[in-house]
Order: structure tokens, then sequence, then C-alpha cells
């Protein structure tokens, strides 16, 4: 039997910078938010049930937030630890020169993981770590989960954004939302303000951009395709719609989207994939 594939510490740990400003960035909208809610204006007036449905929805989004941020980064998609060697070779297959190995279709290597990543999907920026086969399905219910809270936040910082911008002129209210930072460098709003701008500006364009991300991906999800693969214009994993949801979400991919823990195993190894071919030449 061949040995899994290892890679020495140094080359396998990703760099940890975008993780730690996207942690940054996350407390920042965190203490905004809670300033806002406790010293500030306060939340939007509710009643006793939207009160209480309000902070029902805000736990759920938070749990499966958190929960998915966790399984992310986690899940490793790459070939340490697999055992690639006798492993039969066949189309598709491919020599990583970086990591010395064989490695199977749908792989590629990431010069910022400095590892091979099975069924690779791109490198996330935010997070600092590849998206592939293991952790796709906790990537997928993030961005959806993002996009909630993002636009939840937006909403409760809503009232207190737009009692600020109605005690100035038209001009200073465009430039605060568009150029905050110049705002505050030329004096013309003091911290509190800028913050409270800065953070709304960046929960709405981070609510877009996640919800960009999500209608892609899902796009993606549904004709069993890589950014990778649709870039080239492949079809050759489409399974149908089906098929394809229960390849990278599992047999229950209608309720992961629900808890980030409910089980629901990926139904292959990363390794091989059914491919349209295959299908038709089983059916028949």
């Amino acid at each position: 039997m061949g040995q899994p594939w290892t890679a020495g510490s140094a080359d396998a740990a990703p760099a940890q910078l975008p993780l730690v400003l996207t942690a940054l960035w996350a407390a920042a909208v965190g203490l905004e938010l809670a300033y806002v809610l406790v010293l500030g204006p306060g939340p939007p007036p509710l009643g006793p049930l939207a009160r209480a449905l309000q902070l029902a929805l805000a736990a759920f989004q938070l749990l499966n937030l958190l929960g998915n941020v966790g399984l992310f980064l986690r899940s490793d998609p790459s070939i340490r630890g697999v055992m690639l060697a006798g492993r039969g070779l066949g189309q598709g297959w491919a020599y990583c020169y970086q990591c010395q190995s064989q490695v199977p279709p749908r792989s590629g290597h990431c010069s910022a993981c400095r590892v091979c990543i099975l069924r690779r999907d791109h490198h996330c920026r935010l997070l600092g770590r590849c998206v592939g086969f293991g952790n796709y399905r906790p990537f997928l219910c993030l961005l959806l989960h993002a996009t909630g809270v993002l636009l939840h936040v937006s909403v409760l910082l809503g009232p207190a954004l737009s009692a600020l911008l109605r005690a100035h002129t038209p001009l200073h209210m465009a430039a605060l939302l568009l150029l905050p930072w110049l705002m505050l460098l030329t004096g013309r709003v003091s911290l509190a303000q800028f913050a409270l701008a800065f953070v709304t500006d960046t929960c709405v364009a981070g609510a877009l951009l996640c919800g960009a991300g999500l209608l892609f991906h899902g796009m993606l999800l549904l004709r069993g395709q890589t950014t990778w693969e649709w870039a080239r214009g492949q079809h050759s994993y489409d399974l149908g719609p089906c098929h394809n949801l229960q390849a990278a979400l599992g047999p229950r991919w209608a309720l992961v989207w629900l808890w980030p823990f409910l089980a629901s195993p990926l139904p292959g190894d990363g390794i091989t994939f059914p491919t349209t071919a295959d299908v038709g030449h089983t059916a028949s």
C-alpha cells in the first residue's frame, strides 16, 4: 500500500492574516451594534411578540453562522492524509510537481495553501482557506446565513443612521454614506457618527457580496460545476439538479441549510466522480 500524502507544517498552514482581519471586522460590527442598541438610539420600536421573534431569528442566524464558520475552518479539503498512491490512475489524473504526487480529476494546486485541493473551487480570501470537496457545504451555508445576518444588522442600525442623516443636508448625507473616511479626516463627523455610517455601509455591501456569491454558487451547485469548470464551459459532472445537490450536500440536502451539525454524509470520496457519460451508459 502507498503512503498518504503529507506536507510539512510550514507549507501546510495557510496564511492567518485574512482570517484575523475578518474576525476584527466582525468584532467591530458587533461592538457598533451593541453601542447603538444599548447606548445609542436603541432598537426599532417593536411589540413583545415581534421582539421575541427578532431575538429568536438573531439567535438562529448567529448559531448557524458560527457553526458553519467552525465547520469550514475545521474541514480540510486538501490531499493531506489521503491515500493516493496505488489508486488506479485514469483519465483526468495529473501530476503536481509542487506536491510531488499524482492528483485526481477536479483537483487543483493552491499557491496560498501550498497544497492540492480535492474538487477545488477557489481560494476564499476572507477566511484564508480553499473551498473544495470537504468544506463546500459549510461554505454555501455560510454564504446564506452571512447574507441574513448582515441584512439583519443593517435593519437594526437603520433607524440610528436615518436619524443621523436627517439632521444634515443631502450633500452631507451622500458624502457620509459614500466617503465616511474623508468626512472623518476632515472633521465633518464625530468618531461615533463615522463608525455608524462605516459599519452600516460595510454590512450592506457585505450582504450584497454574499448574496451575489450565494446566487452564483447556487447556479454552480445545480449544474454540478466548480468555478474552474464553469469558466471553461465544462459540464462533464452534471448529473441533473437533484443528483448534483446530493453529491455536494448529501442525502439531506434540503435540511442542511437549517442546522450546521445535521448529519448528511457526502456520497463520494473526493477522488472519483461519476460523469454524465457514466450515467448515460448506466441508463442505456
